[in-house]
């Protein structure tokens, strides 16, 4: 029987961006993850995906502005989407204070056997 999961791509901020400054001296940490809901049909055929979200995490870790930047296959959009703005996120800091920054995101979905 295969086990199927969605896996969360922990760590992978790829660019983080403060929106207001050129560099950041503490990146984001992801404090609460939500796994994305993994589509019935996908699931049923077998297949794996990702998703690469281009986000905004604020000053108080929320996730805002989530775009899809690319995905595998439509069907996991949305609910690689849904799942990261539930996410939580100690906010990056510059010079001790917290600011906005921008990051992509990669959220898999993985077929495990």
């Amino acid at each position: 029987m295969k086990h199927l999961t969605a896996l969360l791509s922990l760590g992978c901020l790829l660019a983080a961006i403060p929106a207001a400054h050129a560099e950041t001296k503490e990146p984001p940490i992801a404090v609460r993850t939500v796994p994305p809901v993994y589509p019935d049909e996908m699931q049923r055929q077998g297949i794996a995906g990702i998703v690469t979200i281009k986000c905004t995490i604020d000053e108080h870790g929320d996730v805002t502005d989530a775009v899809v930047v690319k995905a595998s296959a439509e069907v996991f959009q949305r609910p690689a989407v849904e799942a990261l703005q539930r996410w939580k996120f100690k906010p990056a800091k510059l010079d001790g204070k917290a600011v906005s920054t921008k990051a992509l995101i990669p959220i898999k979905f993985v077929i495990n056997s």
